[in-house]
């Protein structure tokens, strides 16, 4: 498999998108950008991608995003997605519609060599909370927009306030160990957790204006198939599937039942609608 140039920083990110992890992930694709529609949704709203505008995706994943974006800026835009994970680039390139204006590059965004000055909008859901250097990383970035250009990303706000992930984790934790701690500047989900850390990292690579919406959310995790489905998802992906590998096979039943039993008071018909809360994050280019 062919892996992206990296910063050294980021070698570990990219073993890990590269492996059993990305695969995973890329095969979930339809489900898991299901459950995060309403955060693309917000996202390219405040983004507000306009005709014949250039885009970059920022950690793309399997695409959704980009090809959104694409029909916003298409037919005269050009949206290029960026990602470290090959599975998932697949999964894009695969999902990309033959008529749209989109790319896909398998790199590191902290060392790419972007168009300078080529781009009107850099964008990403998710994709940016997982850098090593990350003010290394946006200034490498803003290299990329021309003068004024417009940031737009998501990222998960503190742990407490996303019983989507802590629920069913807190559930787990009840057979099997915890997860290593990580620190509240460690790469991570959480990383972008704290508003004063976010502005002076976009502060220093040379943002401006920038601003954090709090978008509070309901993310159904079982798609619309019932409970057992959403103890299933929490098996495939996420901080409870690493905390259970590797681990017995009567420890991973006992944690079923539960996650279960923590996930059905959010049950709704077949929906588990879990409360999620997110920043919105706006700035431009000096």
């Amino acid at each position: 498999m062919t892996l992206p140039q990296g910063h050294d920083g980021n070698a570990d990110q990219i073993a890990y998108w590269n492996g059993p992890a990305g695969q995973r992930w890329a095969d979930r694709q339809q489900a898991q950008d299901t459950v995060l529609g309403p955060v693309a949704d917000i996202l390219i709203d405040r983004a507000a991608p306009k005709a014949g505008e250039r885009v970059i995706d920022i950690g793309c994943g399997s695409g959704v995003t980009t090809i959104a974006f694409a029909q916003k800026v298409g037919p005269s835009g050009r949206v290029l997605g960026v990602d470290i994970s090959g599975p998932m680039l697949a999964r894009a390139r695969a999902s990309a519609p033959k008529d749209l204006p989109v790319d896909f590059t398998l790199a590191d965004a902290t060392v790419y060599p972007f168009e300078p000055a080529g781009f009107d909008l850099l964008a990403s859901r998710f994709g940016v909370m997982f850098f090593a250097d990350p003010v290394l990383s946006f200034a490498n970035m803003r290299k990329a927009l021309r003068p004024a250009g417009r940031l737009a990303f998501a990222c998960w706000r503190e742990p407490r306030e996303n019983p989507f992930f802590m629920a069913p984790l807190q559930a787990a934790y009840k057979h099997v160990p915890k997860l290593p701690q990580q620190g509240p500047e460690d790469p991570g989900p959480f990383a972008f957790a704290s508003e004063a850390r976010v502005k002076s990292i976009l502060g220093e690579a040379g943002f401006v204006d920038i601003a954090m919406e709090a978008c509070p959310l309901l993310l159904d995790c079982a798609i619309g198939l019932g409970l057992d489905s959403a103890v299933q998802s929490s098996f495939e992906i996420g901080p409870v599937s690493r905390a259970l590998e590797g681990q017995p096979e009567e420890l991973r039943t006992a944690a079923a039942r539960s996650i279960r039993e923590a996930l059905a008071p959010f049950a709704k018909g077949d929906s588990v609608l879990l409360p999620a809360s997110i920043w919105i994050v706006t700035a431009r280019a000096s």
